[in-house]
């Protein structure tokens, strides 16, 4: 039984997958985490673990959309016995734009803002808005939140966050936002780092964060997630005369322009084989574009850590995170050749053992690797705000 609790559900919601978890709201401890993946496709996916990690529920399922998702999980949790304590239904939300820079509840003028900040965010931002829709439908009496991953970065300088366009432009709201947010504030609510840290969010999508003082200085994702680092289907910073180049010599329509930048680039365009760098990584000894795609994304990662380092005039200590992050020792190892000038030597042992902290005894940077949980964030900034 689920007992007499207060629970916040957070939605965090991708294009064709969910991550769902349950917290008590008064300590945000966690009883039920778990995702909802396939979804579009023939046959999808749900799994939930619970507070110990014993598996709850693994089955497939078909989900031909976000709703059914949705519908699916609201069921489940019917059926377990939790869905009639829910207090608060919190959702992660990508990009909050030039005003939405802390939690807020859900009214229905903020969702009318959001919905004109979609082209900001196409991948992201519909599916988000979707679940908020669905759960005030079922749900119409209980408080919804927003979390923003834009927020984080809301304290970078003006230098880091202009572009050197027209000031029109930058007023109307055409600047670096940055994104990863709500993963980069768990880390840094973990750790309580002192000095000048960077955290390395690497995984389908990708970013790195300059942060001191525990707050963000600048980032490599800008106006939205397509730019920084090369990720697993979209390409990272780009030279804008190629998108003008593909629009009027290639006869690219925006919409075939989008599929590219989002969907066909990245690790996938490189290698033609995969957007996952665990297969490019096994694939990489027998496939040159396989090798190749891996050692473009540590290149990159490389160009970008010694970026993020002169925006603070100085690193301390190095934080990997994310699926590749904390579980791929051969791309952390690519990242980190050739850094000693940094100050960044990795210790080969205990970064293969995947060790909490990887960096050799004679680095000056210290080198560590953290799980993330996105989620909990979302969970702890609800509490906050609801208990306001």
């Amino acid at each position: 039984m689920a007992g007499l609790h207060k629970w916040i559900l957070v939605i965090n919601c991708g294009s064709s997958s969910i991550k769902f978890a349950l917290y008590e709201m008064a300590d945000i401890s966690m009883r039920i985490r778990g995702t909802l993946t396939g979804i579009g496709k023939e046959n999808g996916h749900f799994s939930a673990t619970g507070a110990t990690g014993k598996v709850i529920t693994d089955e497939t399922v078909h989900l031909p959309g976000n709703q059914d998702a949705f519908g699916h999980l609201l069921n489940w949790l019917r059926y377990i016995g939790y869905e009639k304590q829910l207090y608060t239904i919190s959702h992660r939300i990508v990009q909050g734009g030039l005003h939405h820079s802390a939690p807020e509840k859900v009214t229905e003028q903020l969702l009318q803002q959001l919905e004109q900040l979609v082209p900001m965010a196409p991948l992201h931002l519909p599916a988000e808005l979707s679940g908020i829709r669905f759960f005030q439908q079922q749900y119409p009496d209980i408080t919804q939140v927003v979390c923003f991953d834009t927020a984080f970065h809301q304290t970078m300088p003006c230098t880091a966050k202009h572009y050197a366009l027209p000031q029109a432009l930058t007023r109307e709201g055409v600047i670096r936002y940055g994104f990863h947010g709500l993963s980069y504030n768990y880390i840094v609510h973990t750790l309580q780092p002192a000095g000048k840290t960077i955290i390395a969010h690497l995984g389908n999508g990708a970013s790195m964060a300059a942060i001191n003082g525990q707050q963000s200085v600048d980032t490599t994702m800008g106006f939205t997630p397509t730019g920084g680092l090369v990720m697993g289907t979209r390409p990272g910073d780009l030279d804008p005369g190629v998108l003008l180049y593909l629009l009027q010599q290639q006869k690219l329509s925006p919409h075939q322009l989008h599929q590219l930048l989002n969907s066909q680039s990245g690790l996938l365009g490189v290698s033609g084989l995969s957007a996952d760098m665990q297969q490019l990584v096994e694939a990489a000894p027998e496939n040159p574009q396989a090798a190749e795609a891996i050692e473009l994304f540590c290149y990159q990662a490389r160009k970008q850590l010694g970026a993020m380092a002169a925006a603070m005039g100085g690193l301390q200590t190095l934080v990997f995170t994310g699926g590749i992050g904390q579980h791929l020792p051969a791309v952390r190892a690519g990242i980190c050749h050739n850094m000693a000038f940094l100050g960044i030597v990795l210790d080969e042992t205990r970064n293969q053992e995947n060790a909490a902290v990887i960096s050799h005894r004679a680095s000056a940077v210290t080198i560590r690797v953290v799980a993330t949980d996105e989620e909990w964030m979302i969970a702890h900034h609800t509490a906050q705000l609801l208990k306001q």
